[in-house]
Parts: structure tokens; C-alpha cells; sequence
């Protein structure tokens, strides 16, 4: 259909208005999306140098002048934490690129690290004008938010966001992850004294230790940080809110309000037999010990088994991280065993490319259903039930059913299970006036985030079970933006 008569048909007055605006500016909407480059597969898969390389400032211009303006500019709804994509972009288009970066900033807390593992593909760019109505690939917002945060550090010019006058009123963030990280920023803008408690002696949570530094380098996340404590935000690590520090303690030394950002660190496991011999661990701890410990490091002194015929079971982000960074440790043969097909994966897209490319085995349509150890207990094979897909589950998903008799035996030295998260139970456990639901995590309000107890929000994967990066930075901006409104009509009222 030609763009004439897709205009014929549209009754839509703001995708009327697009449509002729494509049909005027047709060397725009002709020009092919830019293509990110990447570090060769065959010699990233032996090294944690980041994958992506980023755009040049002549990819970047290319691809920001194909952004149509669009009057109605879909692609912002479908952003978490409602980013001004237009406005950045068009800072782009015309050179300004620390003016970009400063729109970023406006609502993102983390855009260095948004632009590279948010999936944009489902959320901002799955909006796009292009994707929408032209059947064209998206504008490519993640690769240009990316390239804007990343001039502004290389430049050394880094931007503060504006900061209301301090009101003095002290706000207790409990984690240090993407949730905690951008509801300390926005708190921090309204005027707040701020101070952020990490269990572990890094921060960054699930940025640090979950994410390998092949997809986001530590420096980013470093430097992601440091703006936050210009903005006058503390830190204190090795502190555990519920251990070390007590709720009680909090009210003693003057917080008002308390945000719980702790995440789902605690991992699922299968309970099948053989899940006890050593060399099967959880995803968790294999990515903790290799992305925060430096396992990496022959002579670490937290170091981790280096399998040569490594299986990783799941098919999500985790598992992609799990698998490849296996390969970089040295597994002659790194697998993913998944029960339903590469079409129900929730891995991005690029990352099973990615895989793919770094020679990961894909055994999908399989679960295991038993682990076989050898006379040190140590796992050497492991038990795979062959799977079809049925009916839909409650997902959508066509739920995957086991085929009657058929199995294989593969041999393995090392299992990493990567099957899905629960949230960290020791807050729930420990905080008075919280309710919490059968699988562990807080109940909120949907809207403002508010627990029962109403000093305290919540969110993140403690609230959400498991999610991604950029769905626990909209929870955190938005239950800033609820406490505050909460704290300022307490505080009127009292008064």
C-alpha cells in the first residue's frame, strides 16, 4: 500500500498529519537505520571487551535526521521513564550533543547505561512512527541515547541536572540497583538529603553483578554514579537494611521516608535430582562471582569453576549473559537449553544473535530433568526430556508439554541454572507494617507505589519479581515523584 493510500484510510488526525509529513520529507523515511558496530565474534568471545562499539558522530547524525518530529510522539509513551526522545534526538541532529544529553537527563537517571541494555525494541522503538505505520525498522532510539551519554562523559563536560533548594528531609534508599539509583536521582532533584544502603561493597546492584562487562562496561556504571553524588546523593555499602541497620534505626536517626529497591537476588531452582553436585550453581551466583569478584582472574581469591562443556538452562537476558560469559571463561562447548522454541525466548533479540555468533549451542524444545555425578560427586551428564508446545499459558506462551519417552543424555562438567529470581526476602521479613503477597514480594499501590505502611515505597523486582532494567527506573521516578507529594501534604498538614 503506498503512502497516498494509507492516508486515504487513516481517520487518526495526529497519523494524518505524519503521513504527510513522510510523504514531504521521502529522504528521510528512505534512509536504512544505522547498524551498530561490533567487536569481531571471534575475538570478543575470548575477552570482556564491550560487544558494541557505538555509532561514530556521522552514524549518529544519519540516523538522528531520520526522526520525523512526529506530532503525536508515540515513542515517549513507550518509554518507562518518559524520556523526550524527540528532543533529544533533534539536539542530535543539529550538533548539540551535550544538549542531549542534558534532555536525558531530564527524566533518566542512567542514560548511558538505558542506551545500552534497555530493550528499546519492546518499549520506545516498538512505538516508533516507522514501526507503526510505515513498516520500516524503528528510529534507533537505544543506539542514539547511547552515543549522546557517551560524548558528554568523553568529552569531560558532564551536566548536573537542576537541583531544588534542599529541604533538609532525609530519605533512606534501601539498594543500590536501577529502581534505587533513579529514585535517589529524581529525590535529589526535588531537594532531598538522600542516602543510599548497599548490602555489598560495590554499587550499582544488578548492574554490577548481574550484567557482564562485555554488555555494560563497569566505568559506565561508575561514572552513572558519580553524577548522582554531585547531585548531593550519599552512599553507604556493606550495610544491610534488616542486619546491620534496623527499621527502627531508620525512624531513630530522622528518615522520613524510606524507598525499598533490594531487587530478586535470591535464584530459582528446578528441585530435580542431582541439583546438590557440585558443578551446578545458580546463574546468580555464577555472574556475581565472575562480574563483582573478578573470577576472570586466575588469582582471585573468589574464584569459579571454568567448565570445558558448559549447559545454561532458561532463555532470558540472564541466561544469554550466563552462557556467553561461559564461553569467555573458557567452555570448548557452551550450550542453552531451553523447554519451548527460540520464537518464546525472552532474550533480546540481539543478545541470542550475539550468542549465536560466539558459537553458543542452542538446544531448545529441551529440560532437564535429572543431573548424573561422577564418584567425586561432581556433575558429569545431565538428563534432557525432549519438549513440543501445546495450548497457551497464562503468558500467551504456548505451554511446553514433555514428549513421552524420548530423552538424551548429554555430558557436562558444569550446570548453570538461570530459571528466574525471587525477590530478597529479608526486608519483607524484617520491616514492620508491610504486606507481602505468597511469592515474596511487597504489595503497592499500582499508581504511587506506596506500601501499607505509607512512610515506605517500594519498587523494582522486590515489588515486580523479576523485570528489566528500564521497568524498575520508571517504578523508582515514579514513586519519587509519589513520596514527595505524599511528604509535602504530611508536612502541610502538620504544620
Amino acid at each position: 500500500m503506498t503512502n497516498e493510500e494509507i492516508l486515504k484510510e487513516e481517520r487518526n488526525a495526529p497519523w494524518r498529519e505524519m503521513l504527510r509529513k513522510t510523504i514531504k520529507n521521502k529522504e528521510r523515511t528512505d534512509r536504512p537505520r544505522v547498524m551498530m558496530p561490533e567487536l569481531e565474534a571471534d575475538i570478543r568471545s575470548h575477552n570482556f571487551e564491550e560487544v558494541n562499539q557505538g555509532l561514530t558522530i556521522e552514524q549518529a547524525l544519519a540516523e538522528s535526521q531520520r526522526c520525523l518530529d512526529c506530532v503525536n510522539p508515540t515513542c515517549i509513551t513507550g518509554c518507562p521513564v518518559s524520556i523526550n526522545i524527540p528532543k533529544f534526538i533533534k539536539n542530535i541532529e543539529r550538533n548539540e550533543f551535550l544538549e542531549a544529553a542534558k534532555a536525558l537527563k531530564e527524566t533518566s537517571a542512567l542514560p548511558a547505561v538505558c542506551g545500552r541494555v534497555c530493550p528499546q525494541e519492546k518499549q520506545c522503538e516498538s512505538q516508533c512512527f516507522y514501526t507503526q505505520k510505515l513498516n520500516k525498522p524503528a528510529v534507533a532510539i537505544g543506539y542514539l541515547e547511547r552515543f549522546a551519554a557517551d560524548y558528554e562523559r568523553n568529552s569531560g563536560h558532564i551536566s548536573i541536572p537542576a537541583l531544588n533548594s534542599p529541604n533538609n528531609i532525609k530519605i533512606a534508599v534501601v539498594g543500590s540497583g536501577p529502581a534505587g539509583l533513579s529514585f535517589a536521582g529524581e529525590m535529589a532533584k526535588a531537594g532531598y538529603d538522600v542516602t543510599v544502603f548497599e548490602a555489598l561493597h560495590e554499587l550499582g546492584g544488578v548492574l554490577r553483578y548481574g550484567i557482564p562487562e562485555f554488555r555494560l562496561p563497569n566505568p559506565i556504571v561508575d561514572t552513572e554514579i558519580d553524577v548522582l553524588k554531585k547531585m548531593g546523593v550519599k552512599f553507604m555499602t556493606n550495610c544491610i537494611i534488616g542486619k546491620t541497620i534496623l527499621q527502627e534505626d531508620l525512624a531513630e536517626y530522622g528518615f522520613k521516608g524510606i524507598f525499598i529497591g533490594s531487587g530478586a537476588g535470591l535464584p530459582n531452582f528446578m528441585h530435580i535430582p542431582g541439583e546438590n553436585l557440585i558443578g551446578v550453581m545458580s546463574c546468580n551466583e555464577y555472574l556475581t562471582r565472575v562480574n563483582l569478584m573478578q573470577a576472570s582472574d586466575p588469582e582471585s581469591d573468589t574464584p569459579v569453576l571454568k567448565g570445558k562443556k558448559v549447559a545454561v538452562i532458561g532463555g532470558g537476558n540472564t541466561a544469554m549473559d550466563g552462557v556467553r560469559t561461559a564461553r569467555r571463561m573458557g567452555a570448548e562447548r557452551a550450550i542453552i537449553v531451553y523447554r519451548r522454541s527460540e520464537e518464546e525466548m525472552p532474550a533480546r533479540i540481539e543478545e541470542i544473535k550475539h550468542a549465536k555468533e560466539e558459537g553458543i549451542e542452542f538446544m531448545t524444545l529441551h529440560n532437564p530433568i535429572e543431573y548424573k555425578g561422577d564418584e567425586n560427586g561432581h556433575v558429569k551428564q545431565m538428563h534432557l526430556q525432549r519438549m513440543r508446545l501445546g495450548a497457551a499459558d497464562a503468558t500467551g506462551r504456548r505451554k511446553p508439554e514433555p514428549i513421552e519417552g524420548d530423552t538424551i543424555w548429554i555430558d557436562v562438567d558444569e550446570v548453570i541454572v538461570s530459571v528466574g529470581v525471587s525477590p530478597n526476602p529479608l526486608i519483607p521479613q524484617t520491616f514492620k507494617g508491610l504486606d507481602v503477597t505468597k511469592r515474596g514480594t511487597v504489595v503497592v499501590n499500582e499508581e504511587t507505589l506506596q506500601a501499607s505502611n505509607k512512610q515506605i515505597f517500594a519498587g523494582g523486582d522486590i515489588v515486580r519479581g523479576g523485570a528489566t532494567v528500564i521497568l524498575a527506573m520508571g517504578d523508582g521516578r515514579r514513586a519519587a515523584r509519589a513520596m514527595d507529594e505524599y511528604l509535602t501534604t504530611e508536612l502541610t498538614t502538620k504544620e
